[in-house]
């Protein structure tokens, strides 16, 4: 894959030396020199036609949108990299933060459960404990769900007995 870059720079940097050429000889233009004209044009053309064959070798790289902008914009386009990677590894971060959230959670839940459902619990934890086939995770699904009806059923419970 390198070597295809290496062809494509080659012949770019030929093209940027021949146009250079030519803007010389167009700005002190003179009538004798109309044969070194027409030679750099037809370096031109020829030069076009290699970075055109260069390019159907490279149809399948593409390139982010915002490194044109960044070179537009007169900066490196390897800060746009710089930046990929920072963004990557902040955004990891956070997402790191909300599994380790997501885990103590689960973790004080599975305590306070176990506290009102013992019984409930000790069943959860032997499923958990082994890898559950899908009727036990059906299941599981099937206690979760009574586990919320039943700490709605207690704290009516609780409402009513405190009214009475």
């Amino acid at each position: 894959m390198a070597e295809k870059f290496d062809h494509l720079e080659e012949h770019l940097e030929k093209f940027v030396e021949n146009i250079r050429q030519l803007g010389i000889i167009v700005s002190d233009f003179q009538p004798s020199s109309q044969a070194g004209l027409n030679q750099k044009l037809n370096f031109i053309v020829t030069g076009l036609q290699d970075i055109d064959k260069c390019r159907q070798q490279l149809h399948d790289i593409s390139v982010p949108l915002e490194v044109f902008e960044y070179i537009d914009q007169g900066r490196n386009p390897q800060l746009y990299t710089k930046e990929c990677l920072e963004r990557a590894l902040a955004k990891n971060e956070q997402v790191k933060g909300k599994i380790d959230t997501m885990k103590k959670f689960k973790s004080l839940l599975i305590q306070e459960l176990s506290k009102v459902f013992p019984e409930d619990m000790a069943k959860y934890r032997s499923i958990r404990g082994r890898n559950p086939s899908s009727d036990e995770i059906c299941e599981l699904n099937i206690y979760s769900i009574l586990w919320i009806r039943k700490l709605r059923l207690k704290e009516e419970t609780d409402i009513l007995n405190a009214h009475s």
